[in-house]
């Protein structure tokens, strides 16, 4: 028999299996971790977390020898000595330095090595909190001995009576051999090797004893990216994965913290906007990144993955969003998850088209939700082509709420014999490139959208009958990207003016 330990257990199976005999459940096309027995050590990086009564911070060393920072028990025995709105100094401990005697400038977060009254046995190590010119009885270098990387708001909070309670090298790991990431199933496992086959994240706010809805919303997006089960990682580098799926999207900023390893953040600004990130390392925090998870299992996996692989994600809790359920479907879910559901009309053929609140901690949080129905023949459904235009699709998707949940709307503009026109509201920055323009005849139920070659970008238009000369939103051929049919024609003929309209995406 072969022992492995699969996802933190110990499995046995038959000599020359393969890894499929394990992996039973594993979505088609996911990649898994293969970690061989004996292959890590232990590596010391050149930072150091110091936990304070305040709060934690990390510092990234210089690389100069001092000989408090080298000894985390001395470090330890540091307590707060004086403290103004331009530093803070910890001590005093005996050191073996020539003071200088001069003023230099310091940057917020620099680490100086220092003295009080130019005598080195009553040294300090001093943190500066801001930009200024001072002379902390450093040596000629200036005494910089290291930076704070990430709790810089920890330094604004030391107060009278704080003290540093511990001080820890941080520690990676080193891999020293052939670990991998592979789809390939026939693989045939060896004897002590480790297998990692998902990514486990608990959202930012939740616990099973308590929920805080302070990063909601960005919490929210998280969930809809990985809402399949999949973290598509379009990006590998030394400190991070990133899932650009969502790529475009406008995410509040919400939580900002350090970035730590295994810490999952959304971007709320810059050309990656959208983004979905989890950190293999440690790096500082940033102003554009919202935190909305900590990976809780899985981070071999993680640190792993190359660009192009997709991991098996869970997100705890599951998302909650009850838009374009049949009303039963709904109640049912609701009634699983401990949700009170509130209704405007409590019937079997009905479809909900809002919900209240609209994200999943707020609702968890209430415990209750309040939704909107419609009817089911007010309910339109289409059919979108991703494989001729896959760039006008996902704009679609996002200007009518298709992009985050089942059921979508966009407003009735104007109806004029067998055309449906709709102006969905559309951001100034979106652009719509030609795509799949027609060419000699556009089809009876084509759905349609005006790209940038026209004012009316961003239009979207239904023609019931085929079309020679134009497209469905009235625009010559050049002007018109198809992206895909209405189904429910029938339904499109009740529409009216200034009406607003309930979609829903049929996948194939």
């Amino acid at each position: 028999m072969t022992s492995v330990h699969l996802d933190g257990e110990i499995r046995e199976i038959g000599k020359g299996s393969p890894l499929a005999v394990l992996v039973t459940d594993l979505p088609a096309g996911c990649a898994v971790a293969i970690i061989r027995p004996a292959t890590q050590e232990q590596e010391k990086t050149a930072s150091i977390t110091v936990t304070t009564t305040a709060g934690e911070i990390t510092l990234e060393l210089s690389g100069r020898e001092v000989e408090v920072l080298e000894r985390p028990d001395k470090t330890a025995s540091l307590a707060l000595h004086w403290t103004d709105r331009y530093a803070a100094a910890f001590g005093p401990f005996p050191s073996d330095f020539r003071p200088e005697r001069k003023p230099r400038l310091y940057e917020r977060g620099d680490v100086i090595l220092g003295c009080g009254g130019y005598n080195p046995k009553t040294s300090y190590l001093i943190f500066s909190k801001s930009h200024h010119v001072a002379d902390h009885g450093a040596d000629e270098t200036g005494g910089v001995v290291g930076h704070v990387v990430s709790g810089k708001a920890v330094l604004d909070r030391w107060t009278t009576g704080d003290r540093v309670l511990k001080a820890e090298p941080v520690i990676s790991w080193a891999d020293t051999s052939r670990s991998f990431t592979t789809t390939d199933l026939s693989l045939v496992p060896e004897d002590g090797m480790q297998i990692v086959t998902r990514v486990e994240i608990m959202a930012q706010g939740y616990t099973l004893e308590q929920i805080t809805t302070g990063a909601a919303e960005s919490v929210e997006h998280m969930l809809v990216a990985l809402h399949s089960g999949r973290f598509t990682v379009g990006r590998a580098t030394s400190t991070h994965i990133l899932d650009p799926k969502l790529t475009g999207t406008e995410v509040a900023a919400q939580f900002k913290r350090p970035r730590r390893e295994g810490t999952v953040t959304v971007r709320t600004g810059g050309p990656s906007v959208g983004g979905v990130y989890i950190y293999r390392a440690d790096v500082p925090g940033s102003p554009v990144h919202s935190v909305v998870g900590q990976v809780v299992h899985g981070i071999e996996l993680v640190k792993l993955a190359k660009a192009g692989d997709v991991l098996f994600t869970t997100v705890v809790p599951s998302r909650i969003d009850f838009l374009g359920l049949p009303l039963p479907d709904a109640k049912k879910m609701a009634a699983e998850r401990g949700i009170a559901l509130s209704i405007d009309t409590d019937s079997p053929d009905r479809i909900v088209v809002s919900q209240e609140p609209g994200t999943t901690l707020d609702v968890l949080a209430e415990r209750a939700a309040t939704v909107t129905t419609a009817p089911f023949d007010q309910v339109i459904d289409l059919e979108l082509d991703d494989a001729h235009a896959p760039l006008s699709c996902d704009i679609f998707r996002r200007i009518t709420g298709l992009k985050e949940h089942d059921a979508g709307m966009m407003p009735a503009f104007f109806v004029f014999d067998d055309v449906f026109l709709f102006k969905p509201k559309i951001p100034i920055t979106t652009k719509i490139i030609p795509e799949n323009c027609p060419i000699a005849e556009v089809p009876a139920a084509a759905l349609g959208i005006t790209n940038d070659s026209r004012k009316g970008a961003g239009l979207v238009g239904v023609r019931l009958s085929a079309n020679q000369e134009f497209g469905p939103t009235s625009e010559p051929f050049e002007s018109t990207n198809i992206i895909g049919r209405v189904i429910d024609t029938g339904k499109l003929k009740k529409v009216k003016e200034r009406q607003m309209v309930y979609i829903r995406e049929v996948r194939k």
